[in-house]
């Protein structure tokens, strides 16, 4: 039996430049310790907001990211979705790949992402943006 999932109202905050990614890690610790989540599990959501929001600003120059707590049943957590008008990605799998980048970098930023989450769904139209939804549940 699926319960829904309820979400209060989201807060935005637009990333097109490093000082938004900083901004955006606050956000998202700040709601963290709202909802009760340990220091370390505070530490993994800032690290994959920043992630997610650093791709913004390198990838796409610009884009967003929601942040708003969500319940399900007993459950509390946090859910983020960042999302950006960028050239997206012709691959999602190669890009989920560890080491795979296309920007010079680790490679690291999207799967280490997933990793550090509950839920990771991305979505991709190449040429229109990225959709990536993470949740951390408490």
């Amino acid at each position: 039996m699926n319960v829904p999932v309820t979400e209060p109202s989201a807060v935005l905050q637009p990333v097109s430049c490093d000082s938004d990614v900083v901004a955006a890690r606050q956000l998202a610790r700040t709601l963290a310790v709202g909802i009760g989540f340990s220091r370390p599990d505070q530490a993994l959501i800032a690290t994959a907001v920043s992630e997610l929001a650093r791709n913004i600003v390198k990838y796409a120059d610009e884009g967003e990211i929601e942040l708003c707590s969500v319940v399900s049943g007993v459950k509390s957590g946090i859910k983020v979705t960042a999302r950006d008008r960028g050239p997206g990605l012709e691959d999602v799998e190669l890009a989920m790949q560890d080491g795979y980048s296309t920007g010079n970098s680790l490679g690291l930023g999207l799967p280490g992402t997933r990793r550090i989450v509950d839920d990771f769904k991305i979505r991709s139209e190449p040429g229109s943006g990225l959709v990536v939804t993470v949740v951390k549940w408490r």
